[in-house]
């Protein structure tokens, strides 16, 4: 395996463990990187996705005591059944609408005008939210929630099937316009993100199975490792950082990455296509 390709392995996993979690979008940063690295042809696209599940590896090590606790108590616990329900009624809206609009999306929204749009106006929105949160929320920890309140957040996730929205930033900044604390917000989109990305990561490797090869394997290898590495010590950064921050340096950042979308494509730098 080519050393050089295993750098850019490493670097891709890097930013998508930084930025999965963050409400700024990965999948814009991983276009970036990867047009800046000439790391975007078909079977980068799907180290893309597949790198998602380390990440996601991460979630799972840093809550592993609220999931192994939800586990052992479901044949008898009200309270774990009801979380456990809540995260499968929010896992299903983006599942169905992902299977039925995923070519079209890919077809027609993949485009710097949609992108920057998203980036954009999703820091405004981000803005509006905690100007919002100054008002007691009704929700202040995930236990708290009904399934209904788990099936407005799932249908808020679909949002994030347009390129640039960010599903953490949808499911995060819509939980706290829902009525959700910035804590429960957090943690609910981070157990929402398991059977989520892992599923779009296994469904991606399926589906696209025929460019890849054992040969393959270190650089997938390394992009995982990396992306586990980087998602852990952002998500324990994220949850320290929440307790006593807002949201709103974020919105700016997306603001001024919305700009450098456009920046790029009008100088052909970055196909937004891709």
């Amino acid at each position: 395996m080519d050393a050089v390709l295993l750098v850019k392995a490493a670097i891709m996993g890097i930013v998508e463990g930084l930025t999965e979690f963050l409400p700024i979008s990965s999948t814009g940063h991983l276009i970036l990187a990867g047009a800046l690295l000439h790391f975007d042809d078909e079977k980068a696209k799907v180290f893309d996705i597949a790198i998602q599940t380390g990440a996601i590896l991460a979630v799972i090590l840093v809550y592993w005591q609220k999931i192994r606790s939800t586990i052992v108590a479901l044949p008898s616990d009200e309270v774990a059944q009801r979380f456990a329900l809540n995260v499968l009624v929010a896992f299903i809206p983006a599942v169905v609408l992902g299977l039925a609009l995923g070519k079209a999306i890919k077809s027609h929204l993949f485009t710097p005008g949609v992108v920057a749009t998203t980036f954009i106006l999703g820091g405004l929105v981000i803005l509006w939210a905690e100007r919002r949160q100054q008002v007691a929320p009704r929700i202040n920890e995930v236990e708290e929630m009904r399934w209904t309140d788990a099936l407005k957040l799932g249908l808020v996730q679909c949002l994030a099937l347009v390129p640039g929205t960010s599903r953490s930033g949808a499911t995060i900044i819509g939980g706290m316009l829902l009525g959700l604390s910035r804590k429960a917000a957090t943690d609910f989109s981070f157990y929402l993100a398991i059977p989520t990305l892992i599923g779009a990561g296994a469904y991606s490797l399926f589906k696209e199975r025929g460019v890849l090869s054992v040969d393959d394997l270190p650089m997938f290898g390394v992009g995982l490792l990396l992306a586990f590495i980087s998602a852990w010590l952002c998500i324990r950064w994220l949850l320290r950082y929440i307790s006593s921050h807002s949201f709103e340096p974020f919105a700016w950042y997306r603001i001024a990455f919305g700009i450098v979308v456009l920046a790029t494509a009008a100088t052909g730098w970055v196909d937004w296509r891709s």
